[in-house]
């Protein structure tokens, strides 16, 4: 079920209710694991198998690593973590993709590979980079193991952020899960107005801009470069929107439940630099690519050549990562080529120094650069195929003809949310301002729900992120 669906606000405030009658922790903990895996099987009852091999694999595997201090043994049992869980991934996100791939290749030779019509599970990249952050933080030492299977099962499958994040480590919430987290009225505010924030952003403003994105990259290289720019710039606000949205609901509806999440993003399109960028944008992903595979690749460690070479391999399978498509290791060599240069250059001018404000010129001219760069590179991200983003970018940088179109409501929301944007550089806007005990707080908030309710987006509008 969706966030968005009257569905989920019926189950939700079923779960609320139970949580608050019932007085003991375990009990509420059981009834939570039981309401995730409710959440999960609803789309599709015979994935919920997959959360369950995962956490009795790496439910085990950590307490065998807590038994043992033999190298050999505890790389075999990280080995089996990580075999298990990129195994069930790579199989479901990835077979098609690699078999399509070659079948380009061996084609040409008189070779055919067949395919197979395998569904990919929502959310598994979410839950299988959990797990295995937990299975690698044990391997390190850097994590004592869970000895309580119901506060670990709870962990994987917390369905606030189970199949779309944010990626949420077990040191951040597996001690609240020890401790006796209950709803509060404060917690309660706090997590309704995020929720209510999250959802205006993805029903109000992202579903509504998706109707003139989706027709415009449908009939890619129709309209004339202004139209098409504008298109771009609407989908970057789109897919902000929708995913930031969803991570706002996520965080307020376990904070309504008495439970903390990290926060996902901290207005990226304020970003000054790639690395800024990299670090207010799907933050729980970019510190787990840190974490997980940059460092253990050498990080910066080995040389400057070897830093370049990591960095580039880290984007590049975070690209994968959001989906099995050429376009979209592209958009990750393409975030992995600018963030090389830009540590070069760095390294090369030291002298230069970093801004992380919009209000001097290194500032504004940083600032449009790599805004320029990332949403250049969300025609890759967005697109089809590789020939409808490159009709995209033609009509981006060829300024070529075509029909002119700038939808009313997307010209709007643009401008509005510039402002809002201008308004957080300046620290004149801040969720400070929507205190509990403001008279324009329930204003606000008010006005949001009247919104969504009143003016809809046609059709179904499920995630983006549901997709990877």
């Amino acid at each position: 079920m969706l966030f968005t669906q009257i569905e989920f606000f019926i189950f939700f405030g079923i779960v609320l209710a139970s949580l608050l009658i019932t007085s003991s922790h375990r009990i509420r903990k059981g009834l939570l694991l039981l309401a995730s895996y409710y959440f999960y099987a609803y789309w599709d009852w015979r994935f919920l198998s997959l959360i369950l091999i995962s956490t009795l694999v790496d439910y085990l595997v950590a307490l065998g690593l807590a038994r043992t201090s033999r190298p050999s043994r505890r790389k075999l049992l990280l080995l089996t973590s990580l075999t298990c869980n990129l195994g069930i991934l790579g199989f479901f996100k990835y077979f098609n993709f690699f078999v399509q791939s070659m079948e380009t290749i061996l084609g040409s030779f008189g070779f055919h590979c067949g395919t197979l019509h395998i569904v990919l599970p929502i959310g598994i990249s979410f839950y299988t980079f959990q797990t295995l952050s937990y299975t690698i933080d044990v391997y390190r030492s850097r994590l004592d193991p869970c000895r309580n299977v119901l506060d670990f099962a709870l962990f994987v499958a917390f369905f606030p952020q189970l199949v779309a994040g944010p990626i949420v480590r077990a040191s951040e919430f597996l001690p609240q899960l020890r401790s006796n987290a209950r709803p509060s009225w404060y917690g309660t505010f706090l997590g309704f107005r995020q929720f209510t924030i999250g959802l205006f952003k993805k029903v109000f403003i992202a579903d509504h801009i998706a109707v003139f994105v989706d027709y415009v990259f449908e009939n890619a290289g129709a309209f004339n470069g202004a139209s098409t720019w504008f298109a771009v710039l609407a989908y970057g606000l789109q897919i902000y929107c929708d995913f930031s949205g969803y991570s706002d609901m996520a965080i307020g509806a376990a904070r309504i439940m008495g439970y903390n999440l990290p926060t996902n993003f901290r207005s990226p399109y304020l970003a000054t630099s790639m690395t800024d960028f990299w670090h207010r944008w799907h933050i729980s992903l970019s510190t787990w690519l840190r974490d997980y595979l940059y460092i253990p690749l050498g990080g910066n460690r080995k040389g400057r050549v070897r830093t370049y070479v990591n960095i580039f391999i880290t984007m590049v399978l975070g690209g994968l990562w959001h989906g099995a498509s050429w376009t979209f290791v592209l958009w990750g060599a393409l975030h992995g080529v600018t963030l090389v240069v830009e540590k070069w250059l760095r390294q090369r001018f030291r002298s230069m120094t970093h801004s992380a404000t919009v209000w001097c010129l290194p500032g504004i001219l940083g600032w449009f650069v790599t805004m320029l760069i990332v949403f250049t590179a969300w025609v890759f991200f967005r697109a089809a195929s590789f020939r409808q983003a490159f009709l995209m970018l033609r009509q981006m940088y060829g300024f070529s003809g075509g029909i002119a179109w700038y939808y009313p409501f997307v010209l709007f929301t643009l401008l509005l949310v510039g402002a809002a944007h201008v308004f957080l550089a300046m620290n004149i806007l801040s969720l400070r301002r929507l205190a509990y005990n403001r008279l324009v707080t329930p204003v606000v908030l008010i006005s949001m729900w009247w919104l969504i309710l009143v003016f809809p987006a046609e059709g179904f509008n499920p995630f983006v992120y549901f997709q990877f």
